[in-house]
């Protein structure tokens, strides 16, 4: 599914986080030398868990990392929706369904777990992988990446995969671009499965590996295990305190507590077991004009052009479907000279999915976050309806719009983006 490039370029790839590691496995076997600079002191992935859908899970195939992450992944049975209180509002097969449908499970995992599949392909292919080498400029006229200490990288092409503050992005544009602030902030925990065995109420959350939702005013809850029976995931959405200058902070659960205080009592018990929590500021980015520099062949890629809320599941799959989309052009590309014109189709084809995703995902904060009144009586209401119609509010039970997250194969869209590139430059 990734041609082979019967040329080699080389790419530097600004960050090895899961959409740097990606586009540089893909590349590799695209035929292209790549290396990675991380700038941490070493390869690892903060967080604890998340979701892996079909149409992430079918680029892993190809990337030959889905048998190593298959080995610490769970496969979810289905994903469940209640409300604040507890009643169930829907419920949604996952598996065999997704596999059966789509040809692709989804699967949830240790966000450190996929981040060390990913670190051990890429040793695989002999990439190389630079730490402690956080980039502080990117020289536009002669295309090098300049870092902290002062080394220089040279590169046919330059990914910026650095992030929701990416250096790159603000070397494009000549200026720093902000993320904006969502209003809401996430509450993470990882909670033991053997305290939770204890009692017998929290067995619905541990025992089958569902992924629940609780959705309630001004917020929602996420609960889902991860593989070795050991803990459970779980993600508290709510109004943002953090100050102003900080991102990430320890949290005091009995904070979150009082948050949930009206909520179901089997979250309040959940929650009371937790040994740890911090909290993120939950941002996004506005669309932006372009995502490759006008003239230059440097480009950017997952959080640093699109980084959307996490309302969906789609962010880490959304980085993943962009490396898969450089890795299928550039296995196609014949001469050097077409380096420019592949980055402007790159963009093409994946500036209005990531766009409509991040839509989407910031409206599922107001669908999920409703107050008790009319209009959450409603949104009940059209989750109840059997089968599921266009527009509901639990958006992957939604048919239309479910086909277009899961169903999605970046290869064949390529492909056919190809064809038809390349048909029209025949006719001209």
């Amino acid at each position: 599914m990734i041609p082979k490039s019967n040329i080699s370029l080389r790419f530097v790839v600004v960050g090895g986080g899961i959409g740097g590691l990606s586009v540089a496995i893909g590349l590799i076997l695209a035929g292209h030398e790549v290396i990675v600079l991380e700038k941490a002191q070493q390869l690892s992935e903060v967080g604890a868990g998340i979701q892996i859908p079909p149409n992430s899970t079918r680029i892993l195939e190809i990337l030959g990392c889905k048998a190593h992450i298959l080995e610490k992944a769970l496969v979810p049975k289905a994903y469940h929706f209640f409300n604040y209180r507890g009643d169930n509002l829907i419920s949604i097969e996952l598996d065999p369904y997704c596999a059966r449908k789509y040809g692709c499970k989804s699967l949830h995992v240790h966000r450190g777990d996929y981040h060390k599949c990913l670190v051990q392909r890429a040793r695989e292919l002999g990439i190389t992988i630079f730490v402690n080498s956080g980039i502080v400029e990117i020289d536009l006229v002669h295309n090098i990446a300049i870092t902290h200490d002062g080394q220089k990288y040279h590169g046919d092409v330059i990914i910026g995969a650095d992030g929701l503050n990416s250096s790159v992005r603000s070397s494009i544009f000549g200026k720093e671009i902000l993320a904006t602030n969502s209003g809401d902030q996430a509450y993470r925990s990882l909670i033991s499965i053997p305290e939770m065995a204890k009692h017998p109420e929290l067995d619905f959350i541990h025992k089958l590996p569902c992924v629940n939702f609780f959705w309630g005013p001004q917020g929602h809850v996420v609960t889902y295990p991860l593989k070795g029976g050991n803990s459970c995931n779980v993600v508290v959405m709510g109004p943002d305190n953090l100050p102003p200058d900080s991102r990430v902070a320890a949290a005091d659960k009995h904070e979150v507590l009082q948050f949930l205080k009206s909520w179901d009592s089997r979250l309040q018990l959940l929650l009371s077991l937790a040994t740890s929590t911090f909290k993120w500021r939950l941002q996004y980015i506005e669309e932006l004009d372009f995502w490759s520099h006008p003239t230059q062949n440097v480009t950017l890629l997952g959080d640093a052009c699109h980084a959307t809320l996490p309302y969906l599941a789609q962010g880490a799959a959304q980085a993943i479907e962009d490396a898969a989309a450089l890795a299928y052009l550039f296995g196609k590309i014949k001469h050097k000279s077409e380096i420019h014109f592949l980055l402007e189709m790159y963009e093409y084809i994946r500036k209005p999915r990531t766009t409509r995703i991040v839509n989407s995902s910031k409206d599922c904060q107001q669908i999920y976050h409703l107050q008790d009144g009319e209009k959450q009586k409603l949104r009940d209401l059209e989750c109840a309806l059997d089968p599921p119609q266009e527009g509901c509010p639990a958006r992957w039970a939604d048919p239309e719009f479910q086909e277009y997250l899961f169903g999605y194969n970046i290869f064949e869209e390529c492909e056919k983006q190809w064809l038809m590139a390349t048909t029209l430059k025949e006719k001209l």
